[in-house]
C-alpha cells in the first residue's frame, strides 16, 4: 500500500492525533495573531487577520484532503455554506470538492466479502476492479449481474461510519478555536446537528436506497428523468447496487444545440420545484457530478444520499418569501425572513431599499422573461454587494433549517450558468407558488 493509501486508511487513534495537531496548530497561529493585533493600525490589523485566516483554511484543506472519510466530506459540506465563513478559508477549502485519489482494490474486496458475504469475483458475473469514481467516503465500481444487468456498485471505505462523530467534533473545535464561525452558539449547534444528521444520512447505504425508490416512483410519470434502480440483494448498509444508467458529464453537454441545452435546464428547474413544493423532499447534493445528461433532453439523477425532508410550513413560507419577492414587497420579506428566524431581533434597521437591491439581484434568472445564464452576472454582483453586508452583519444570521434548501439551489444555478441554459423560468415558477 502506497504512503497516500495508509494516510487515508488511518486507525481512529492517527486520525484523532492529526486532527488535534491541526487544532493545535490553530490556536498557535490565532494567538500569535491576537499579540499581533494589539499594535499597528486598523488596515494593518485587518491584513493581518486575512493572512491568519489564509493560512487556516490552507491548513484546513490540506488535512483534510488527506485524510478522507467522515472528516473529508464534513469539510466539503461546510465549504459550500460560504455566508458563515470568512472568504479566505471558505476559498481554501473549496478544493475539498474535487474526486478523491481511489482505495486500494483489495480494500474494497474485503468491504464486499464483509457486507455481502462473498468476494465480487463469485458475487457477480463481472466486476471491474478499476474503480470508475472515488469520494470522500467510498468509491463507484462498473459491474454485470449474473442475469445480464449492468450495474454499479458504491462501496463506502470501512470505518468511516465509525470515525464520524469523533471527525466531526474535531473539526468543529478547531474552527471554534480559530474564531471563524460568525454564529452565536445556539445556531452553531443546530448547523452541526443539521450537518451531523446529513452525514449519517449519506453513511447509510440503506437509506440512500429507500431515498431512490422514493423519488424514483415519484418522477416516474416523466419518462425525461431517470433515477436508478435499487438491487436489493446485492444491498448492505455500505454496498448499494443500482442500475447503470449512462448519460454525459457537464463538460460534453455543454457541447450539445442550445435548445437541447436549453430543455435540460428546464428539467434541472422543473425537477427542483416538483420536489421543493410537491414532494416536499429535496436532492440537495446538485454538484454537477451527480447529473448526467443526454442528446435528447433526458436527464440523470444520482446520489440521493443527501436528501432534506421539508416541513410543509417552511415550504409554505418559501413561496410567500418569493411571491413578495417577485411584487418587490419588501416588508413581506422581511416579515418572513424574521419568521425564518434569518432577520435577527437585534442588529441597525435594515432600509427597504437594500432588500430591494438584493431582490433585483436574486430573483433576475426567474422574473418573467428569457434569463441568458451563460452571460449571467448574478455571482458577481453578489460578490460585490456582499461587502455592504459588513453594515448589517448583526440585522442576519444564516438559518440551519434553510441552509441544505440553499446549498441546492445555489448548486443548480451554476449547473444552469455551465450548460448555458437561454430560458424563461418565471412562468413556469409561477404555477408552483
Amino acid at each position: 500500500m502506497s504512503d497516500n493509501n495508509k494516510k487515508h486508511a488511518s486507525t481512529p487513534g492517527k486520525r484523532f492525533m492529526r486532527l488535534a495537531g491541526m487544532t493545535a496548530s490553530i490556536t498557535g497561529k490565532v494567538m500569535s495573531n491576537s499579540f499581533k493585533s494589539m499594535v499597528g493600525n486598523a488596515e494593518e490589523k485587518a491584513e493581518a487577520r486575512s493572512q491568519m485566516y489564509t493560512e487556516i483554511g490552507k491548513q484546513i484543506a490540506n488535512t483534510l484532503g488527506e485524510m478522507k472519510g467522515a472528516v473529508m466530506k464534513v469539510g466539503q459540506i461546510a465549504s459550500q455554506y460560504q455566508d458563515i465563513f470568512p472568504p479566505e478559508i471558505a476559498e481554501a477549502m473549496t478544493k475539498l470538492q474535487k474526486e478523491a485519489p481511489p482505495m486500494p482494490y483489495s480494500v474494497i474486496e474485503q468491504q464486499i466479502i464483509h457486507e455481502l458475504g462473498a468476494k465480487p469475483a463469485e458475487k457477480f458475473a463481472h466486476f471491474d476492479e478499476k474503480p470508475f469514481a472515488a469520494a470522500s467516503i467510498g468509491q463507484v465500481h462498473r459491474a454485470r449481474l449474473h442475469t445480464g444487468e449492468d450495474v454499479i456498485v458504491k462501496v463506502q471505505y470501512p470505518g468511516v461510519a465509525e470515525c464520524c462523530e469523533s471527525d466531526l467534533k474535531h473539526l468543529r473545535m478547531a474552527l471554534k478555536l480559530a474564531g471563524v464561525i460568525k454564529l452565536s452558539k445556539e445556531l452553531q449547534e443546530q448547523l452541526f446537528e443539521e450537518i451531523r444528521m446529513s452525514l449519517h444520512s449519506e453513511l447509510d447505504y440503506l437509506e440512500e436506497a429507500a431515498n431512490l425508490r422514493e423519488f424514483g416512483e415519484f418522477h416516474s410519470g416523466d419518462d425525461k428523468v431517470i433515477i436508478p434502480k435499487v438491487f436489493d440483494e446485492f444491498t448492505s448498509k455500505r454496498v448499494l447496487t443500482l442500475s447503470y444508467e449512462g448519460g454525459d458529464g457537464l463538460q460534453d453537454a455543454k457541447h450539445y444545440p442550445s435548445h437541447v441545452r436549453n430543455e435540460l435546464g428546464q428539467k434541472l428547474f422543473q425537477v427542483l420545484c416538483e420536489q421543493l413544493y410537491h414532494l416536499q423532499a429535496l436532492h440537495c447534493d446538485s454538484h454537477p457530478g451527480n447529473f448526467a445528461f443526454r442528446p435528447d433532453g433526458t436527464l440523470v439523477i444520482y446520489d440521493f444520499g443527501c436528501v432534506k425532508r421539508l416541513n410543509p410550513l417552511l415550504v409554505g413560507e418559501f413561496k410567500r418569501l418569493v411571491k413578495a419577492a417577485l411584487h418587490n414587497d419588501y416588508a413581506t420579506v422581511e416579515a418572513v425572513l424574521r419568521d425564518l428566524g434569518i432577520r435577527t431581533h437585534g442588529g441597525p434597521e435594515v432600509p427597504p431599499e437594500y432588500y430591494l437591491e438584493w431582490i433585483d439581484i436574486l430573483l433576475d434568472p426567474i422574473r418573467d422573461k428569457s434569463f441568458d445564464f451563460a452571460r449571467s452576472k448574478v455571482h458577481e454582483q453578489v460578490l460585490g454587494k456582499a461587502k455592504s453586508l459588513i453594515q448589517y452583519w448583526d440585522s442576519f444570521q444564516p438559518s440551519a433549517e434553510t441552509m441544505m434548501i440553499n446549498r441546492a439551489i445555489g448548486g443548480h444555478y451554476w449547473n444552469m450558468v455551465h450548460l448555458g441554459v437561454h430560458s424563461n423560468f418565471g412562468r413556469p415558477l409561477l404555477g408552483y407558488l
